[in-house]
């Protein structure tokens, strides 16, 4: 493998960050092997020395951008996931919440909104049954009368979702039959941060999923990562065939859990409930660069998503900094810039 040059001043200050941002970076492939001390190895792959992760397939939509490429392709869908598939990356991140009654579905917003009679009217998507669901978008069955879905974004505005590219919403066993067999799944489990859970809801939420996935995985890649501290210590003591990651943004947002609230405290909580490792906003490590070490050195993986990883030279930096892999939302370009 061979690197670009890249000087440190030529990197972007991270409030400089624009969303039309050209990505490049190399991408290994994953291989079977033998365990080598400082490796992990699962279900008979090891990570390769450097991954690249579709986000939510072939990028997360930002409806309120300029930016056409983020809204191509409907995120977090068959399409988008077998979209990514087609370029050189190693695995496609998704969210998973489990429906009413007790579906995993893939969709990233806690809620889920349409119009109805002139109001917008939104459903928290755990509170719905699977038929529900499945009722907004586009419809699989020929007849069928869709609901138009719009999206309220975080400071409040409504837009329609409306994608160049658009597709049905859909289960996570449709994830598994569907998409591409050679693309590993890094599956985060979505929990609303604003309630408080319990741990048989937490427990019952993740068996149904590990149901899904033990059934359908086989020998697919797969990586588990949450932002709830309780439910990640508890998949990895439901299960030890796939490594779980602690999801951080190592501080940028205080939450009334300390442990959400730097990576000092995500190394804790690793290092407790015997994580594999850290998916950190990749700003948290640019400002705290001891932290990749003192991560490297506690024998955790750390892997970073955030805005920035749209911009070439930050995903260099990463390479540099030992970095194991960045999770993207301008696939194509990626692709078009791969150096092996």
């Amino acid at each position: 493998m061979s690197l670009r040059a890249v000087h440190v001043l030529n990197v972007p200050s991270l409030h400089q960050v624009t969303e039309n941002a050209a990505l490049a970076l190399h991408s290994s492939r994953l291989a079977q092997g033998v365990k080598d001390e400082g490796e992990v190895t699962i279900c008979g792959y090891e990570w390769p020395k450097f991954m690249v992760m579709g986000h939510r397939g072939s990028g997360m939509n930002m409806l309120q951008s300029y930016d056409t490429r983020l809204k191509c392709i409907k995120e977090n869908s068959i399409l988008s996931f077998n979209s990514a598939s087609k370029f050189p990356i190693d695995f496609v991140e998704f969210d998973v919440q489990v429906t009413k009654d007790d579906y995993p579905v893939i969709f990233h917003d806690n809620f889920i909104g349409a119009e109805d009679k002139g109001v917008f009217k939104e459903q928290r998507v755990t509170d719905i049954t699977l038929l529900e669901f499945l009722s907004y978008g586009p419809q699989k069955e020929a007849g069928k009368v869709e609901r138009p879905m719009l999206r309220k974004i975080k400071d409040g505005r409504i837009f329609e979702w409306k994608v160049e590219k658009d597709d049905s919403l859909c289960t996570l066993q449709e994830v598994f039959e569907k998409v591409e067999r050679s693309k590993g799944f890094n599956i985060e489990l979505k929990f609303d941060d604003q309630i408080v859970y319990k741990e048989e809801k937490l427990e019952h939420v993740l068996r149904v999923i590990l149901q899904v996935v033990n059934k359908f995985a086989k020998d697919r890649p797969i990586l588990f990562s949450s932002f709830q501290p309780d439910a990640a210590l508890l998949m990895r003591k439901l299960q030890s065939t796939y490594p779980v990651y602690f999801l951080t943004n190592g501080g940028s947002e205080i939450y009334a859990d300390v442990r959400r609230n730097s990576m000092e405290e995500a190394i804790k909580v690793c290092l407790r409930g015997g994580l594999h490792g850290i998916v950190s906003e990749v700003k948290a490590i640019f400002r705290n660069p001891g932290a990749v070490t003192r991560i490297k050195e506690a024998k955790l993986g750390i892997i970073t998503y955030g805005q920035l990883n749209n911009v070439a030279e930050a995903v260099y930096m990463q390479i540099l900094m030992g970095v194991e892999g960045v999770i993207v939302d301008l696939v194509p370009e990626i692709a078009e810039a791969v150096f092996v």
